[in-house]
């Protein structure tokens, strides 16, 4: 996961992968069958550990806008390079720096239309118990902060540090609806 997260689908040859996992390709292709399906193999595991410490705090907070301020702060902590992991969100990434076969290019898409609906269905919920006016636009709300989260991604990957992070953060924030 890691690897494919540094540095994408394409520019990971099957040699980084045999001496990542400490195989030779027999056992590699013995265990996945090919690098597509290892490539999907990694990013479920990406979606199931790296995700849930950002996205859960969608519904930490008591509102709409704290649960999207958490979840973009939990961003700014988690984005960057650490020892841990490579910088940025490897499913954010995946969709300016690599080309796939088919069926990798569904998933990720599809992990990407899941980030837009759980925004979309936070922000829903702000609708319906009035935190936000009913006209509010939750599709373009929703899209807007998902492109926040995933330029800092980008940011991340360039070398933003966590500082840098936050003020995007405060901005995005600042354009909640109602904030000005």
């Amino acid at each position: 996961m890691f690897l494919f997260w540094r540095k994408g689908f394409e520019a990971a040859s099957m040699n980084d992968l045999c001496d990542a996992m400490g195989v030779r390709s027999p056992s590699l292709y013995a265990a996945f069958g090919s690098k597509e399906a290892l490539y999907l193999e990694a990013i479920e595991h990406y979606v199931r550990t790296q995700g849930p410490p950002v996205w859960d705090r969608l519904a930490e907070g008591a509102t709409a806008r704290a649960g999207i301020e958490k979840f973009l702060i939990a961003g700014t902590e988690r984005l960057p390079k650490s020892r841990a992991a490579p910088a940025g969100c490897m499913a954010a990434l995946a969709a300016v720096s690599d080309e796939w076969p088919p069926a990798i290019g569904r998933v990720i898409k599809k992990v990407r239309l899941e980030m837009v609906g759980r925004l979309r269905a936070r922000l829903e919920r702000a609708v319906a118990t009035g935190e936000l006016p009913a006209s509010t636009d939750v599709d373009g709300l929703s899209r807007f902060y998902l492109s926040v989260f995933q330029g800092m991604a980008i940011q991340a990957r360039d070398g933003a540090a966590s500082a840098e992070l936050r003020a995007v953060a405060a901005a995005a924030m600042a354009a909640w609806p109602g904030s000005g």
